[in-house]
């Protein structure tokens, strides 16, 4: 009796997935603003990049309003993306989940150690332990896409699915590690507009403004509270309903899905790219430890991690490969896991406040991932043909 529903939700969500990781243009999209910011930031419009970055709007800077206000709605997405999943999709069910948990976990993990051991323990640097443990799910898939056919779809869901479970990681991570100075007024606040939500919930309300005005007022006693604003996102987006129906209509989760989905992936994550991948290039050189622990921990730890689980789990009996996928090809998604960009630029910008620090994490971030990309991009497209067991 569970099937049948199941499947009318997989299906009536499926224009949003396609969106989300069937495309190769959300990730060519954000590329070329991160390229543009590169360039600004290195030619004689510099400086004024800089000025306009740190010009304040209101009780926040033009940058803060970013990472903080716009992010936070990219962060709604991915609550509704990874809700999604659990009831209904690629997370639904214990056996779904085993691998791409077990490779995601492990994908953290392993970035992190990798990282720690590069720095050697040096106190200036551990705060940043988390910048290389997250994967950048549009610029992944972006890649991904490029190969066409020679990917099966497959490889695609697993890839996307260790990407929701990595997110997941990095709400977590944001939220124990990044933060500080709780403000108990702003938080007690915050509990209130959560039981209202829940209450919106528990009520069936369908409509979806009720919940996007508390979803507003939720940010902004985060952001007051000294958690990062961004978590609200994700919390509020547990509180849509899902519904049971094959329409938008009665479907208020779907419906705020395919609102903003492609302001996520042609507005708001290009925005954010161009104001946070602009970096000097002569500022940081790549072999200093800060931006050599972060480039090793997202193309070493990444794939060490994803990979060595997949193996170890499949060869123990945990879990089975994807479906049509060899371990070369598994090998090469392992590979785009390490492209880190959004989300490690995001954690790096939390967890130092020195302009140096964060201009060597971009550095690392920047190419750890380009070498991701090129690498597995390279695997998967001379691959494409073995069929390893």
């Amino acid at each position: 009796m569970l099937r049948k529903p199941r499947r009318v939700l997989t299906k009536s969500f499926l224009a949003v997935r396609d969106h989300l990781s069937g495309e190769a243009a959300p990730g060519l999209v954000l590329m070329a603003a991160a390229a543009a910011a590169l360039i600004v930031a290195n030619s004689p419009l510099g400086p004024a990049y800089e000025h306009m970055l740190h010009a304040r709007i209101g009780p926040l800077g033009l940058q803060h309003w970013i990472n903080d206000g716009l992010m936070a709605v990219f962060f709604l997405f991915v609550g509704l993306e990874v809700k999604r999943e659990v009831v209904a999709g690629d997370l639904s069910t214990p056996a779904a989940r085993r691998l791409p948990v077990i490779a995601a976990a492990a994908g953290m993990i392993l970035p992190a150690l990798v990282y720690i051991a590069v720095i050697g323990g040096d106190p200036a640097y551990l705060r940043g332990w988390a910048i290389p443990a997250a994967t950048d799910i549009a610029f992944a898939i972006g890649v991904l896409a490029l190969l066409g056919p020679r990917a099966p779809a497959s490889l695609k869901l697993f890839l996307t699915t260790v990407a929701i479970v990595d997110d997941i990681g990095a709400v977590a991570i944001i939220a124990l590690a990044y933060t500080s100075g709780l403000n108990w007024a702003a938080l007690a606040a915050a509990a209130v507009l959560l039981m209202l939500l829940w209450l919106l919930n528990r009520k069936g309300i369908r409509a979806v403004w009720p919940y996007a005005a508390l979803a507003v007022l939720l940010w902004a006693a985060v952001l007051k509270s000294g958690v990062h604003a961004t978590v609200a996102g994700v919390v509020a987006a547990l509180f849509v309903p899902l519904g049971d129906r094959d329409d938008d209509d009665g479907c208020p989760l779907a419906k705020l899905e395919h609102v903003l989905s492609p302001w996520v992936s042609y507005a708001i994550l290009p925005v954010f790219a161009f104001a946070n991948a602009g970096v000097a290039l002569g500022d940081a050189p790549l072999w200093a430890p800060l931006p050599l622990a972060v480039m090793l921990g997202l193309f070493l730890g990444k794939q060490m991690g994803v990979f060595g689980a997949m193996r170890g789990a499949v060869a123990i009996g945990w879990a089975e490969k994807p479906e049509g996928a060899g371990w070369w090809q598994l090998y090469g998604v392992a590979l785009l896991a390490g492209i880190g960009f959004t989300m490690s630029l995001f954690i790096g910008g939390l967890a130092f406040t020195d302009p140096l620090l964060i201009e060597e994490v971009k550095i690392g971030v920047l190419a750890g991932s380009l070498l991701s990309a090129i690498v597995g991009y390279a695997v998967l497209r001379f691959t494409a043909g073995i069929r390893s067991h």
